[in-house]
């Protein structure tokens, strides 16, 4: 095992430079996918005639199918039909769609949780439909919501590691140009890609942990 020679500044270097590939590609992808799993959810929660049972086939579809799948469609079979996507990109378009159905899902969920007693109580009162659904339901259902949310995000950072079938320059990337260099550098590459991914998701633990005892 060389650890001076792995962890040289270039090496180093290169590695940040991957895992800034990996948060830009994970950050872009959260947001997005909250975004639109956020409207489908909502969708979906409203019982929408057609649209609701459409969606609800889509996100059934794309929760089935693993993630590698969608991330091989985005980058090598989109250009069949002439969409052809940069590798970052496609792995983006890829990681919003698989998470959109996955949070889109979580949503739905937290927003049935809220007892219909409330709602019936908040249209009673005078409260429009649109209304009781922002001032009553999500108030609520976004606080028991989080928890899980968290939970699929620090998913969504580790599935960033699956771009590399398409040779998304991120940090398991990188890594594997690195100790294909030397086979000595295979274990000091592995125990700091285990360091770096367990900080920035044990960050991601503790925040969910702690809004879980707030939501309590």
């Amino acid at each position: 095992m060389d650890f001076i020679g792995a962890y040289s500044p270039d090496h180093l270097k290169f590695l940040l430079q991957g895992f800034g590939v990996t948060l830009l590609v994970a950050s872009l992808s959260i947001v997005l996918s909250f975004i639109i799993g956020g409207a489908i959810g909502t969708a979906r929660y409203a019982r929408i005639p057609v649209v609701s049972q459409v969606l609800a086939v889509g996100v059934e579809t794309i929760r089935n199918l693993p993630l590698l799948l969608i991330i091989f469609f985005t980058f090598f079979a989109l250009p069949d039909i002439g969409l052809k996507l940069p590798v970052t990109t496609a792995a983006i378009v890829a990681l919003t769609i698989f998470e959109s159905a996955m949070l889109s899902e979580i949503i739905r969920s937290g927003l049935n949780s809220v007892e219909k007693g409330q709602i019936e109580a908040a249209r009673s009162s005078g409260l429009g439909y649109v209304q009781t659904i922002r001032y009553i339901v999500m108030p609520q259902a976004l606080r028991r919501m989080v928890p899980p949310i968290v939970s699929q995000f620090i998913s969504l950072l580790k599935d960033t590691s699956l771009a590399v079938v398409i040779s998304l320059p991120e940090l398991t990337h990188n890594a594997q140009i690195i100790y294909g260099q030397k086979d000595s550098y295979v274990i000091p590459m592995i125990l700091i890609l285990t360091l770096m991914y367990f900080t920035v998701n044990y960050m991601l633990s503790i925040i969910a942990g702690r809004l879980e005892v707030k939501k309590a």
